[in-house]
């Protein structure tokens, strides 16, 4: 079995539709085939419903779906205890050439030598390496060049495929459905069932069609139209939803962009998030290392596009946005939908809905901002590109573009952390990690690093920081007191030099 060709195959009708003489008609056909071909042939479907479809085991009497997952990512920090609860029960890893491991959340990126000088991620990653041997589970090591953020390297090497279902143990696992993939963020008990089984079950969410039309002004990227999303939705607005990212916008986005939205669909409520596969996923995906190779390629194209949303499927909400509407965002509260267009001032509490009031109140009070105050001129104290939201490579070079020729703002702490081994090697390449350092930005090794503050990245104390992330949680970068302003890295690079929230337009003019 190659890993390259999709195993996972629907049910069969019985009817061969490539059987039918030449000198049928089609309505002999139709006469011929079985009822839940011709019900099949009637209905249009979302590519939701066709990859939950193809995937379903059985339904479960608590009316669940039992899945199969095609692909399983684990990582140091949410797999231990799985895997030793699989030694307590006696069970083995069902299928581990479906399970893909790495180092990303606790990883120092300064220096990655081992024993590392933390000791919790040295004994973390100690644990990993001897899971993965024992239970037969392909590790992308330090020393694999494939070491990264685990939703950067499922993409760039491949194993992110479209029609796919996709688990890891992390929130953030909606990021593969920019490739036409159905993936769920799951706990550290769920990580152990599907190792124990490759299923779950699941409950089927609706689905909300957001549609953004129109071209994205200069300045504006990816990371604004989420954030313009989740600001407009909620961060509730998702819940019991999958999202379907479609419109000229995000047809017109790179696979690096599509990522980015899908990344924090999660932070807008949604269980999954993805973009309809097509000829920029299959651009995109030609030649990677677990990708079908040759012939086997084009047969699963075939196979990839047949899995896309019916142009007649129906949707349970539809929800538009026009993207000459979006400028630059940042968010100026403690969830990613507290935010505002950088031109904009901060909101005052009795502008909110009656039911976010408090919590605009509270987050006010914990970032010790004033309503009514401009966002732009907000002093920061540390500036962090990286993440798996924006730590590829189109991420990099745009943020040097920013940077390039420019100092950061004296007093200010900096990093640019790439999100793999692939993607430094390649900015190295192209010289980026000079231009950020000739600017005072610290070039790091790759991992999650200030994203979550689970490693030796951190803030202290009441800093604020300018972050490319995903989350502005209360003590989310490893100080409880810590404040996060959520932007794009372009904005960050800006915010860097400036040594303040600025509007990036401003400086690519």
């Amino acid at each position: 079995m190659s890993y390259g060709d999709h195993s996972i195959t629907t049910r069969s009708s019985g009817f061969d539709r490539h059987s039918r003489k030449a000198s049928d008609t089609p309505v002999d056909w139709l006469r011929a085939a079985p009822q839940c071909v011709i019900i099949a042939a009637i209905m249009a479907k979302a590519l939701l419903d066709k990859v939950w479809d193809a995937h379903t085991v059985r339904t479960l009497p608590s009316g669940q779906t039992q899945l199969f997952f095609g692909l399983h990512l684990i990582h140091e920090v949410t797999s231990p205890q799985a895997f030793q609860m699989l030694r307590e029960m006696g069970l083995r890893v069902r299928f581990p050439e479906r399970t893909f491991a790495t180092i990303d959340h606790i990883v120092p990126t300064a220096s990655q030598v081992r024993p590392f000088r933390d000791a919790l991620a040295e004994e973390m990653t100690a644990h990993l390496v001897s899971n993965c041997k024992e239970f037969g589970v392909p590790l992308f090591d330090l020393d694999s060049g494939r070491q990264g953020i685990v939703h950067i390297i499922g993409p760039e090497l491949g194993l992110t495929q479209p029609g796919m279902t996709i688990a890891c143990g992390d929130s953030h696992t909606s990021t593969h459905g920019a490739l036409g993939a159905l993936a769920f963020g799951i706990g550290t008990s769920q990580v152990r069932d599907v190792l124990a089984t490759q299923c779950l079950g699941m409950d089927r969410p609706k689905l909300r069609q957001i549609r953004v039309v129109g071209s994205l002004a200069r300045g504006v990227y990816a990371k604004d139209v989420i954030l313009a999303i989740i600001h407009w939705l909620g961060v509730k607005g998702g819940v019991g939803y999958a999202y379907e990212y479609a419109g000229s916008a995000i047809q017109a986005m790179s696979m690096e962009e599509r990522l980015t939205i899908c990344n924090m669909s999660i932070e807008g409520g949604a269980r999954v998030g993805y973009v309809n596969p097509d000829a920029t996923t299959f651009a995109y995906l030609r030649g990677r290392p677990f990708a079908p190779q040759g012939a086997a390629f084009d047969r699963a194209v075939t196979w990839w596009t047949s899995m896309a949303t019916d142009p007649d499927a129906t949707f349970d909400d539809v929800f538009h946005l026009n993207a000459e509407s979006i400028e630059p965002m940042v968010t100026w509260g403690i969830n990613p939908g507290q935010s505002v267009g950088v031109g904009e001032p901060i909101p005052h509490p009795a502008e909110a809905p009656e039911t976010d009031r408090a919590a605009w109140a509270e987050a006010l009070a914990f970032m010790s901002f004033e309503p009514g105050r401009p966002i732009v001129g907000t002093p920061i104290d540390v500036a962090f590109i990286g993440s798996c939201t924006n730590a590829r490579l189109s991420d990099l070079r745009a943020a040097a573009e920013v940077a390039r020729g420019r100092k950061v703002a004296r007093g200010l702490r900096a990093l640019v952390v790439p999100g793999s081994q692939a993607v430094a090697k390649a900015a190295e390449a192209e010289g980026l990690h000079e231009i950020f350092q000739a600017a005072g930005f610290d070039w790091r090794k790759a991992g999650c690093s200030l994203c979550l503050g689970m490693n030796e990245d951190k803030l202290t104390g009441r800093e604020i920081c300018a972050s490319s992330s995903n989350r502005n949680f209360k003590g989310r970068q490893g100080s409880p007191t810590g404040r996060t302003l959520l932007m794009s890295p372009t904005m960050v690079a800006a915010a860097a030099i400036a040594g303040e929230v600025t509007d990036v337009r401003e400086w690519l003019r």
